[in-house]
């Protein structure tokens, strides 16, 4: 079993930053990918980022060259450095995790960002 932690949400303006962390902790050991969903307020969860064991990366098209996935193996920590924000990035930022064909969830951490 994987936990998941998410934090670094918060309020920012249109043009800002920021980092989201998710930490990892229980078995996690065999994890081969984590990813970052979003959820806008009355939509369904989108994949944002991925990032594998290996360390290659990919983006939803709406994200490139804003946000930027990155994993710190020894603290078992993904990060999603998000710049540049917009108002439809506002919502809950979900961290996943892959190990063994199962995919654990992290409870989320709400970004809302003005105009």
């Amino acid at each position: 079993q994987v936990q998941l932690v998410e934090s670094g949400g918060g309020l920012v303006q249109a043009g800002g930053s920021l980092r989201l962390s998710c930490a990892a902790s229980g078995s996690t050991d065999s994890i081969i990918r984590m990813q970052w969903f979003h959820q806008a307020p009355g939509k369904q969860r989108d994949l944002v980022a991925s990032i594998s064991n290996s360390g290659s990366t990919d983006y939803a098209d709406s994200v490139k060259g804003r946000f930027t996935i990155s994993i710190e193996n020894t603290k078992n920590t993904v990060y999603l450095q998000m710049n540049s924000l917009k108002p439809e990035d506002t919502g809950v930022y979900y961290c996943t995790a892959l190990r063994y064909g199962l995919w654990s969830w992290g409870q989320g951490t709400q970004v809302t960002v003005s105009s």
